[in-house]
């Protein structure tokens, strides 16, 4: 049986490494069981124009990207995701779950490349048609850990090293504070399991 009788919108945050898309995967199939209509998206991409945004943002390359167009290629993104995919899901009472939303904008770009906090918190009320998730986790680790974690190949901007991944942690736990209300703060050194029941008790306490 459901536990929801209205849309719900998810969205996920945190450094690489943290092991958020482990546990957004775990809830998809928690959803899935319990008869709640659910849809998994990503950042960036999701639909066939942010993936090809997605592949350009990415890819690692011999020629610098400006930060700043890293933040508009970011956010282009998201503007097409959430039009697309984001808004008419929630209007049809579906469930939403984001590996990533607009704080990784604030997080990455802002924190880690250090533009202008207030001009990206704009631009991201533009791409986003002023939505913002109901509940935001925010999977917290130490970049240590992250970069631990981390196998494989790195792209582009998980490239960019501890210092950075630094920057945008710090970054999070002032958006943790600043959006407070939705923002529920995960220490992401517990066992998946133990992560997956702690997000499980928060959204059937937000549905009440």
């Amino acid at each position: 049986m459901s536990i929801l009788n209205k849309s719900l919108f998810i969205s996920f945050e945190g450094i690489d490494g943290c092991g958020k898309s482990t546990q957004v995967n775990m809830l998809m199939e928690k959803f899935l069981k319990s008869g709640d209509k659910a849809r998994l998206v990503r950042e960036p991409g999701g639909t066939k124009i942010c993936e090809e945004i997605r592949e350009v943002l990415l890819k690692n390359r011999d020629d610098v990207m400006a930060d700043r167009t890293e933040a508009l290629l970011m956010t282009a993104s998201r503007a097409q995701l959430t039009k697309d995919c984001i808004l008419n899901q929630l209007e049809d009472g579906i469930i939403v779950v984001a590996d990533r939303f607009k704080d990784s904008t604030i997080a990455y770009q802002g924190g880690g490349r250090g533009l202008d906090i207030d001009y990206l918190l704009n631009l991201n009320e533009f791409a986003t048609y002023g939505l913002d998730p109901d509940i935001t986790f925010f999977i917290d680790v130490t970049a240590e850990e992250g970069s631990r974690r981390h196998s494989g190949k790195p792209d582009r901007i998980e490239g960019e090293g501890f210092d950075f991944q630094k920057k945008v942690r710090e970054q999070y736990i002032k958006l943790a504070h600043m959006f407070s209300k939705r923002y529920i703060v995960i220490d992401g050194t517990l066992s998946p399991d133990k992560i997956h029941q702690l997000i499980w008790i928060e959204i059937q306490n937000w549905k009440k």
